[in-house]
């Protein structure tokens, strides 16, 4: 089975996104700590690309920050070994296929697995596309995880079929971002995807508040939440950890 499933072996997962170096490595190493601390059951950890094309501006000015910071595959790849000294909680990597490309696939899901990450979401990977890495991911015990859209309809069945690790159900169409309501017929997706895996699935995109992670987590497996978790770390800079442990915290306990 895989590690990923640990997570939500215990009820609802709360999974939370963090850009990795915004505002500098050592406060994303703290806040994934201060996550943990407080539930958080899985950590998506963001390598930041120059051109992220799921995102929304806060995720993308982080990245930004990030990258203007100096942070590189390798610094991330060291800030990922020094975590795995205490956090034992799996991890995904959340990039783009081009980041991957450019560091040699092989290499780069080698040392996934020789880090203990445990997954890769690659959000400009379509599903048509995915044996670009699955051979390479089957081949080093690291989940390539399938995302499915409000669009996806037709293809849900398949998708859910063919999943490693966890579903991402993206909540909305358009790119990631705190939104007032969802209003896609979320119920429909995740009643297709669990007619056709047991792979646990979980929703992100939009998920801002305690009301919203609890709706989100009553219809699925977990929930997913990187604008609201990334807009305390540009707040509060280095003394990000303590807000977003608070904020993690809420999350959870609401679901």
């Amino acid at each position: 089975m895989s590690k990923i499933q640990n997570a939500f072996k215990n009820g609802k997962a709360f999974i939370p996104f963090i850009t990795c170096g915004d505002p500098d490595l050592e406060t994303t190493a703290k806040v994934v700590r201060a996550a943990v601390a407080n539930g958080a059951d899985l950590i998506e950890l963001g390598i930041p690309f120059s051109d992220p094309t799921a995102e929304g501006p806060v995720i993308q000015e982080a990245s930004l920050r990030a990258l203007n910071g100096g942070v590189t595959t390798d610094k991330i790849f060291e800030l990922v070994k020094d975590l795995r000294r205490d956090v034992k909680v799996p991890m995904v990597f959340m990039t783009y296929a081009n980041v991957v490309f450019l560091y040699g696939a092989e290499r780069f899901i080698a040392t996934c697995k020789e880090l203990s990450v445990d997954g890769l979401i690659l959000p400009d990977l379509p599903f048509e596309e995915k044996d670009e890495f699955l051979p390479l991911c089957k081949q080093y015990d690291v989940d390539l995880i399938s995302l499915i859209a409000p669009t996806s309809e037709n293809r849900i069945a398949m998708i859910a079929k063919e999943a490693d690790g966890f579903i991402y159900i993206v909540s909305s169409l358009g790119v990631t971002g705190m939104r007032s309501e969802i209003k896609t017929d979320l119920a429909s997706i995740v009643k297709v995807v669990r007619e056709n895996t047991d792979v646990p699935c979980a929703i992100g995109f939009g998920i801002s508040t305690p009301e919203q992670a609890k709706k989100m987590a009553d219809i699925s497996d977990g929930a997913i939440v990187g604008s609201a978790i990334i807009k305390l770390i540009e707040e509060y800079g280095v003394d990000a950890p303590e807000h977003v442990g608070a904020y993690v915290k809420s999350m959870k306990d609401a679901m």
